[in-house]
């Protein structure tokens, strides 16, 4: 039996605290005798439903039998300690088994029984299980509230005293949202200590005033932290001021989070020694770290339930009043403000830190992830939702644990505040080597887009241009589209500010005749009223003031942009035409950006009459394209949240068996043959053109006799185990019309591949249409992509392609049909009738499915995949299963 369970796991109870949940086993007879003899005759009867010495011995002995077919039985445990256990029997038939489910007194109502079903329902759906059945007393309310809190549909029948329980295992939104509820409010508890600890340690600061330890000891100290800080030095009284014990066991307080900054080689002891005390949170900024010493620290952080930032860090600070801790190495301390930032670059974060200070934002909660061993990018995000500080969520994430979670969480956070990331790693060399279409297509930087865009995550391509965007979203409302005014003092400005916004996405659209006619009485003469507006440089503060308060009224414009050039006529004049920006009665309707090229800063925040600001620009670029960003973050928000639709005459478990029995034969993996091909594909109802498997000669000509149209005409295609690019290999032969012919490219093929052939496929000569390319690679870190466009010879060439991260909502398939630079042919480009959508959608939907039900599926390519006014048909399919065993990436366990 497969499944994450076979090794064990760490996850978090509804308290925060840390439980290993492992499969149990005849070593445990022990211990399972003990936590039942321990259990109170009440909690004895509600378990065995009477109180009788046996019981133990029995249900011990039942677990000492091992696993055996059918059977699984999970142990969760604090410390070494058995704290709980849960297990399965399946039932004939073998769709359902029956469960039960045991917890230790004085570990009731913390979530173990509910953290052990989660995962015992992971390992029953991998083995097929589809129910769990269950009998209870009635008046065990704790153990129906644990089925009923579950999100998994529940029957209930009722016979007198006992209650039987019938809860389905189907993984649906319901119960993945329960699921996600509470791991965030148990994440959330946890990083209490971490985040707002009442008591800090620094462990690790020198004598010497240059060392890290010693620097974060300072900021500490002098950044106004609210609780004890103590420090741990084995010969130094007092260190920078402060009292030092020799060790962690002597400190007169237990700290919530121990500062380590000692040698890499002393970290795992540190804290080994940490864990012992009674710590609850580690912060290691300490590198170098090899496998054994890392392996040894996430040990005693896992045995003795210690939430871990670092190692190779740069520290965290919290800037909330009642805490206002500053555990960084950072020059200067973090101003206080409404961002969270998390970064793995500590260069990243000192850039990001100086960046929201000076643009007068500041910090909420800053958090420098390093290594990122425990706590993560999601760990943070889901912080933020709560903390009721934070507005603005910034990320810089060299890598991904768990993408699919974090995109859950992220596209939850995004609806409430901006989150906004850095794209690292964009360039050619991130590209990884493919061996078919598919995979050629799926860059890295297209898999971390489409999970960009799927989450609503506002990715920029530099610090920059972060900063750039993070000020527009602090200081201005969103805007309702991509149209812009653009009001300039000088021409050429404003054609440039008008050419940059174009290049960002955005459009300029001429303005209505009667804003034409009101500008003109609003503006000097020789302005130009039209799009854009150029106000000239005689315009004065108060006609300026008028011009941007029109177009920020009206509906035909959803933001302004205005560029202002310093000119001798204002300064004559004593006009501050900026001031025209910043001293309006009242914060208008629509977002106003400035770009001023004569500022020394790239970006900063002109302070108005009212509370808002204006965001002002040295370039216009970097103004357009913060609008772009914001306006599609406002578009993000205007859609529905989308929905993965049911599919009829899905065979997912033949499939499964499928891949299992090619794996079985042949453990490396491989390329599927033709025939299994098919069959994996009708599993999922996805529309082969007819073909037949010939093995020689006359084969092939039957075949072509039997699959020939009204023109009788067919195609010929080599096949071998490995065989991708047919047509670079020149092993396919088209427009065959006879039977001599079909002889004569049987005999071809034969003479310049010889053995390695094992057989051709022959089909019939398709109809025109267009030529369409979908696939699906299984990307090791974040799962399951798909990947639409431009099919035919040219894909790789024109790499008109675009991709969402399985599973796909209703959604996600429309941005695919529409966002690669080929999607009018689907729509009736230039008088050609449209291409059939629904069965467009039908396909995509059930690759998606297709690949989120076989993690075996390394890829899957269909390409030319024909779409038509009367359908679409896939004329070459192509399919690679890898060993590879299944990952719930919503269950809920520790890095």
């Amino acid at each position: 039996m497969t499944g994450i369970q076979e090794a064990p796991v760490h996850a978090l109870l509804a308290d925060g605290t840390t439980v290993r949940i492992r499969q149990a086993g005849p070593a445990d007879r022990a211990e399972v005798q003990r936590l039942y003899e321990a259990m109170s005759p009440q909690n004895l009867r509600m378990r065995f439903f009477s109180v009788s010495p046996a019981s133990a011995r029995q249900a011990a002995e039942r677990v000492a039998e091992g696993d055996r077919p059918g059977y699984r039985v999970l142990a969760a445990e604090y410390e070494g300690r058995l704290v709980g256990l849960a297990e399965y029997e399946v039932l004939p038939g073998g769709s359902t088994a029956e469960i039960s489910v045991a917890v230790a007194d004085g570990w009731h109502n913390r979530g173990v029984g509910t953290l052990l079903l989660e995962h015992l329902a992971d390992a029953a759906r991998t083995a097929g299980v589809t129910a769990f059945s269950a009998d209870a007393l009635a008046e065990n309310h704790d153990v129906l509230k644990v089925f009923h809190d579950l999100g998994l549909r529940v029957t209930r029948h009722f016979n007198g005293p006992e209650v039987h329980c019938t809860v389905e295992l189907t993984e649906d939104e319901t119960y993945l949202s329960a699921v996600e509820a509470r791991g965030r409010v148990a994440g959330i508890i946890s990083l209490e200590p971490l985040l707002r600890p009442r008591a800090v340690a620094v462990i690790g600061a020198g004598r010497r005033s240059g060392s890290v330890g010693r620097a974060i000891l300072r900021n500490i100290r002098n950044g106004s932290y609210a609780g004890r800080l103590s420090v741990v030095h084995p010969e130094a009284a007092a260190i920078a001021g402060v009292h030092a014990c020799r060790s962690v066991a002597e400190l007169p307080q237990v700290p919530d989070l121990a500062v380590i900054a000692v040698p890499a080689a002393a970290v795992a002891e540190v804290a080994e020694e940490c864990g012992r005390a009674g710590v609850r949170a580690l912060l290691v900024v300490s590198a170098g770290l090899d496998t054994h010493e890392s392996s040894a620290l996430m040990d005693a952080c896992r045995r003795h339930g210690m939430r871990l930032v670092g190692p190779n860090c740069l520290g965290l600070a919290n800037t909330e009043g009642d805490v206002h801790l500053d555990a960084t190495f950072a020059a200067r301390h973090p101003g206080p403000g409404t961002a969270g930032v998390a970064v793995q670059s500590g260069g990243v974060g000192i850039a990001l830190l100086d960046g929201l200070a000076r643009l007068g934002i500041g910090v909420s909660t800053f958090v420098s992830l390093g290594d990122k061993y425990d706590v993560s990018g999601n760990d943070m995000l889901q912080w933020w939702e709560s903390d009721g500080h934070t507005d603005l969520a910034l990320l810089h994430l060299e890598s991904f644990g768990n993408p699919r979670a974090f995109s859950r969480t992220a596209r939850r956070v995004a609806r409430a505040m901006p989150v906004l990331t850095v794209d690292a790693g964009r360039s050619e060399a991130g590209r990884r080597a493919a061996a078919s279409h598919t995979a050629a297509a799926a860059t890295p930087t297209m898999t971390r887009q489409a999970l960009f865009t799927q989450a609503g995550i506002t990715a920029t391509r530099t610090i920059g241009e972060l900063l750039d965007t993070a000020a527009l979203l602090h200081a201005q409302p969103l805007p309702r589209g991509t149209k812009v005014a653009v009001v300039s003092n000088a021409g050429g400005a404003g054609v440039l500010a008008a050419d940059a916004c174009v290049d960002a996405g955005l459009v300029i659209p001429p303005l209505a005749a009667d804003v034409v006619d009101e500008l003109r009485t609003l503006l000097p003469d020789g302005a130009t009223a039209t799009n854009p507006v150029d106000v000239t440089a005689a315009v004065g503060e108060e006609r300026l003031q008028a011009c941007i308060g029109l177009l920020a009224r009206h509906g035909a414009v959803d933001s302004v942009l205005v560029s202002l050039v310093p000119t001798a006529v204002a300064t004559a004049t004593g006009e501050d035409l900026v001031r025209a920006l910043t001293s309006a009665p009242g914060p208008l309707a629509r977002p106003v950006v400035a770009v001023l090229p004569a500022q020394a800063a790239r970006v900063g925040l002109l302070p108005t009459a009212g509370r808002s600001t204006v965001p002002a620009y040295s370039d216009a670029e970097d103004a357009a394209r913060a609008l772009a960003h914001a306006a599609a973050r406002a578009d993000w928000l205007a859609r529905p949240q989308g929905a993965v639709p049911e599919l009829p005459d899905v065979e997912t478990m033949r499939a499964r068996d499928l891949a299992n029995a090619y794996l079985e034969a042949r453990p490396e993996g491989g390329w599927l043959d033709p025939r299994t091909t098919a069959v994996l594909l009708g599993c999922y109802g996805i529309r082969q053109i007819p073909w037949a498997w010939a093995r020689d000669e006359n084969e092939a000509v039957a075949a072509a006799e039997r699959l020939a149209g009204p023109d009788g005409r067919v195609v010929m295609k080599a096949y071998w185990p490995g065989l991708v690019h047919k047509s670079e290999h020149h092993a396919l032969h088209l427009d065959l019309q006879n039977a001599a012919q079909v002889r004569g490219a049987h005999r071809d093929l034969v003479t310049r591949f010889g053995d390695r052939m094992t057989g051709v496929v022959v089909q019939p000569l398709a109809e025109r249409g267009t030529e369409l390319f979908a696939g699906v690679v299984q990307d090791e870190v974040f799962g399951p992509l798909v990947v639409f466009g431009l099919g035919g010879t040219a894909t790789e060439l024109l790499a008109d392609h675009a991709a969402r991260l399985a599973p796909l909502t209703d959604l996600d398939v429309h941005d695919l049909l529409t966002s690669p630079r080929c999607s009018p042919l689907l729509f009736g480009y230039a008088g050609s009738p449209p291409a059939d959508l629904g069965a467009l959608e039908q396909l995509l939907h059930r690759l998606s499915r297709m690949a989120a039900d076989l993690p075996q599926l390394a890829e899957a390519d269909l390409n030319p995949v024909l779409a038509g006014a009367h359908g679409v048909t896939a004329l070459d399919t192509r399919v690679r299963v890898v060993p590879r065993r299944p990952h719930d990436p919503y269950l809920r366990r520790l890095r």
